[in-house]
């Protein structure tokens, strides 16, 4: 989003090893990560970074209406991210097929609620934050398999479009890019 938006953005990778150090871990209001620093702001969480951003630069709705159906939307974005993460993290090796066998139960609700609003966006007519944050989770799900999304076009649709914006497009083909890890763990 920050990229989209023509926001700099500096990403500092932490090793495992200095994780483990334990070090900044202390200095991390709830023991993890991310930490995001806005001029004397900083915010741990990853939806409370994303709300305060989508309220920062026009992608938390045209109103309350609005604003309250993008948080339900990111909810739900998060609540498939917890099945992934657990997937990746705890059941790659024995649960992979039984997840991907259940993922278009998943993907169909955002399907559906995109039909229903008709922009080629979860809500609204213009990018939400939820939306940037779908995308991000669909980009990992289609290298954990690329044909997850063949029979959802609507959510093909939200890739190719968030893909093809030109900011967001420099972003993707960046070296600094391709170099951050899906995944902690090496797991995709």
């Amino acid at each position: 989003m920050l990229a989209d938006k023509g926001q700099e953005l500096k990403v500092v990778l932490v090793s495992m090893e200095e994780w483990q150090q334990g070090d900044l871990k202390a200095t991390c209001v709830f023991g993890q990560m991310p930490k995001f620093e806005d001029g004397d702001l900083v915010l741990f969480q990853s939806n409370a970074i994303l709300r305060h951003l989508g309220r920062n630069h026009g992608a938390y709705g045209k109103d309350s209406r609005e604003a309250s159906l993008i948080d339900m939307m990111n909810d739900g974005v998060e609540d498939l991210r917890s099945k992934y993460i657990k997937l990746i993290y705890q059941e790659y090796d024995t649960g992979k097929q039984a997840y991907l066998k259940d993922l278009p139960n998943s993907l169909c609700k955002f399907e559906t609620f995109m039909a229903k609003t008709n922009s080629g966006f979860l809500v609204g007519k213009e990018l939400s934050f939820a939306d940037y944050n779908l995308f991000d989770l669909l980009l990992n799900h289609l290298v954990l398999c690329p044909k997850s999304l063949d029979n959802f076009p609507k959510l093909n649709d939200l890739v190719k479009k968030m893909s093809a914006r030109p900011k967001v497009r420099a972003l993707l083909d960046s070296e600094a890019f391709k170099k951050i890890p899906i995944n902690g763990n090496g797991k995709q």
